[in-house]
């Protein structure tokens, strides 16, 4: 084991190399830089494996049905999983209590926060695509290291439909196949060995928990899944101007916005000496003694109900004293939802509510509080050595006659309102977090190498392995692993008008991007494609006013990856899309319906549709009562050449499938709660979704489940809610990952014109079942 201020480099030949270096307390996150390439057979050797480690708490019930909450190691070395009690660095002798693979047919889920006994946990559950009554629970301090482990388990898949790929022994493909048992008691460990390579350590582990503080590190992977650039991925119509600065935080209106007639928007803008989860952990918890530091308005608040762990009720007392001349109580009642994107930026979402458990009460007056979002996005680093910092934005609409005169004046009746004391919520959360330099020092990420010998192993043998992972979840027998040990542990929008996208566009002076063009097979002859003779159940609008419709607009609006992005992150706006969008079905299903492409009276099986050379289906299921499925037909005039970046994804492995399928959404106009929650930021939706293909004769079709996420679930209940005043863009892409495969193009394009829900087309009309 390396000592603390230093990290061990082990190169290839053996030899071992300090280097100083701050090496970080349990629960760090390591990544080592080796290089490699000996040692290990299978899926442990190599440079190219990576390793995590970390402390979670495993969540379950026992057979008497009590719940249970049990600190334990978990590590994950390729595509394999271990469970210890105690860390294996600092117990040499310990050995696993639980040991599985992660298969092709795991699924993880992040499911927001918890209540347990220790207090707040974020979990994250693991479940068997082909069996959803075979799963499992951990939970993690904070969500920033929840979202960590869902990559790293994600990883591990991957790797092991790669190792699946490249062949291998029968016993091994048979047991990727195998099904996954949940049940009975704690399976025999079997053994198995590998070098460590790259070791990245998540988490604080167990004293974050306990603190009820979040000190976060930093993450060190390259490519997080993310889906693009820092600052939106579709072109937004708002002109930002600052207006007035007060103690280091900048106060932005929306000029773009202001004879929109409906109010002012505004935002207060400031950069934190923190990571965007610190920050987030801050905002969301509710002690009042933190709050009372750097929270005006707020800081008496108690939480009310919680809702699939991403949405919360909040009711809260204040004194109006500072704020005006009433000397009454005044109370209220707010909802708050919070999104985590790919990229790690956070969304929150405050609305007025009101609940049957806090009604109005005498002595209080019961105020509504302005509806506002917070944003907390990452800023990247300059080098490994600078604290992490974060852009803290908090927007909200004001519809008082006083903030023009604020505006002009150093001093006007506006500082006495509860909008003026939310925009400063910004400047006090900056200066408390700016006191604390724990926020700024403990989320320093540490890089450190183990051999074999560092971890208690033994001679493993691989063909052995057949036990899923889900077994080291399993909530049966977990009682056996209770002791002395866990007691122990256990102590410790304001519409926007559309002529605004268009100044927004002329104003970038971008080249649009020329890399689809060896995408469809040039060698033949390209087939005349007439919508005309294809019609879905949504039909073809006219122009922006109409309603109830679809069109095809061009990717001007979206920026996508350019040809250097590799290098300088740029993007560049984009152009044509590649394929041709020919129909939309609008339908109303009891159930999210798959493999819509192989029934008869579906497009693709019509005679028009099988003399089209390539057909993208993409099936939107959409979840509500009852369930929605939005059906987009996209055709292209050439077959696809298999050598180009189309071919791969269309003929590829489903994991390949969910690493680069990419869809950019934009609310071109709408109600600006609504934008801030649905974003511009690219979206890898095999990452954040489940996402079922189908590959036959001319077409691929892609079956979207929205509601497999409860983050998606949340914001689709609110699009849902406004969606009949809501004009929505969305496009379609392939992620370029390599500079072959760079600049991006637009696979597809879609623009929703205030879609009607009773509009939807009932499945026994279309009689669409498989």
């Amino acid at each position: 084991m390396t000592s603390p201020g230093s990290k061990k480099v082990v190169p290839g030949d053996g030899s071992e190399k300090n280097h100083s270096g701050n090496l970080g307390r349990r629960g760090d996150l390591n990544e080592s830089g080796s290089s490699s390439s000996g040692g290990g057979g299978g899926e442990g050797g190599g440079g190219g494996t990576f390793e995590y480690f970390g402390q979670v708490y495993h969540l379950g019930s026992n057979k008497i049905g009590h719940d249970y909450c049990h600190l334990r190691f978990l590590f994950i070395r390729g595509k394999y999983v271990e469970m210890y009690k105690r860390d294996p660095h600092e117990n040499p002798d310990i050995k696993p209590i639980r040991r599985g693979v992660i298969g092709p047919t795991m699924m993880v889920e992040e499911l927001g926060r918890r209540k347990v006994s220790h207090g707040d946990v974020y979990v994250i559950r693991f479940s068997n695509r082909l069996d959803e009554r075979k799963k499992g629970e951990i939970a993690c301090a904070t969500a920033g290291e929840a979202m960590k482990w869902v990559e790293a388990f994600d990883e591990a898949k991957q790797q092991a439909e790669y190792a699946l790929s490249r062949g291998g022994s029968t016993r091994t493909k048979l047991s990727m196949e195998a099904n996954i048992d949940l049940e009975g008691h704690r399976p025999r460990v079997r053994r198995y060995a590998y070098g460590l390579k790259k070791l990245i350590r998540i988490g604080q582990g167990p004293e974050t928990l306990l603190r009820q503080s979040s000190t976060l590190v930093n993450d060190v992977r390259g490519d997080s899944f993310y889906g693009g650039g820092d600052n939106g991925d579709a072109i937004e119509a708002h002109e930002w101007k600052c207006v007035r600065t007060i103690n280091g935080v900048r106060i932005f209106e929306d000029v773009a916005n202001f004879k929109a007639g409906r109010g002012f928007l505004v935002k207060a803008v400031a950069v934190v000496e923190a990571s965007a989860d610190a920050v987030f952990e801050v905002i969301s918890k509710l002690d009042k003694h933190q709050r009372y530091e750097w929270d005006t308005v707020t800081g008496d608040s108690e939480l009310i109900d919680s809702y699939e762990g991403h949405y919360d009720v909040i009711y809260c007392v204040y004194d109006p004293k500072y704020l005006s001349r009433w000397q009454s109580k005044r109370d209220f009642i707010f909802s708050r939802q919070w999104v985590r994107g790919q990229d790690g930026t956070y969304t929150i979402l405050q609305f007025p509510a009101v609940h049957k458990k806090r009604p109005p009460k005498s002595g209080y007056r019961r105020t509504d509080i302005t509806p506002s979002t917070w944003e907390i996005r990452n800023l990247k680093k300059r080098s490994d050595a600078e604290p992490p910092s974060c852009l803290v934005t908090h927007m909200l609409e004001i519809h008082s006659k006083r903030w023009c005169k604020w505006k002009r004046t150093s001093y006007s009746k506006f500082e006495k309102t509860i909008p003026y004391a939310l925009l400063l919520q910004v400047a006090g959360l900056k200066e408390y977090i700016g006191a604390n330099p724990a926020f700024k020092y403990e989320a320093s990420s540490t890089v450190v190498q183990s051999k074999l010998s560092d971890i208690p192993s033994g001679e493993y043998v691989d063909e052995e392995m057949e036990e899923q992972f889900y077994d080291a979840t399993d909530s049966s027998s977990d009682e056996e692993e209770s002791d002395e040990d866990d007691e122990e542990q256990d102590k410790k929008e304001i519409k926007v008008k559309l002529k605004n996208v268009s100044w927004a566009i002329a104003s970038l002076s971008l080249k649009q991007p020329k890399g689809a063009s060896n995408e469809l097979d040039t060698s033949v002859d390209p087939v005349d494609i007439d919508p005309s003779q294809i019609q879905g159940s949504l039909r073809k609008g006219n122009g922006d006013k109409d309603s109830n419709c679809w069109n095809s607009p061009s990717g001007m609006g979206f920026m996508i990856r350019g040809k250097t992005y590799l290098k300088d992150n740029a993007k560049v706006m984009g152009g044509q899309p590649l394929l041709t969008l020919v129909s939309v079905d609008w339908l109303k299903v009891d159930k999210a319906v798959d493999n819509i492409a192989l029934h008869p009276k579906c497009l693709v099986q019509s005679e028009p549709g099988k003399k089209l050379p390539f057909i993208l289906v993409i099936n939107l299921q959409v979840p509500a009562k009852p369930n929605y499925c939005l059906v987009m037909y996209y055709a292209a005039d050439r077959p696809v050449s298999e050598s180009s970046s189309l071919g791969k994804f269309v003929n590829g492995s489903d994991s390949y499938r969910d690493s680069r399928f990419k869809l950019i959404p934009s609310i071109v106009q709408g109600y600006w709660m609504v934008k801030r929650a649905v974003g511009t930021k690219a979206c890898l939706l095999g990452k954040a979704v489940t996402c079922k293909y189908l590959r036959k004769d001319n077409f691929l079709e892609i079956d979207v489940d929205i509601g497999s996420s409860a983050v998606a679930r949340s914001v689709i209940g609110l699009v849902l809610g406004y969606v009949t005043s809501l004009i929505v863009d969305l496009a379609i892409l392939i992620e370029g990952k390599e500079e072959t495969e760079l600049p991006e193009y637009i696979l597809g394009t879609v623009r929703l014109n205030r879609i009607e829900l009773d509009s939807a087309v009932s499945f026994e009309v279309r009689d669409l079942t498989e």
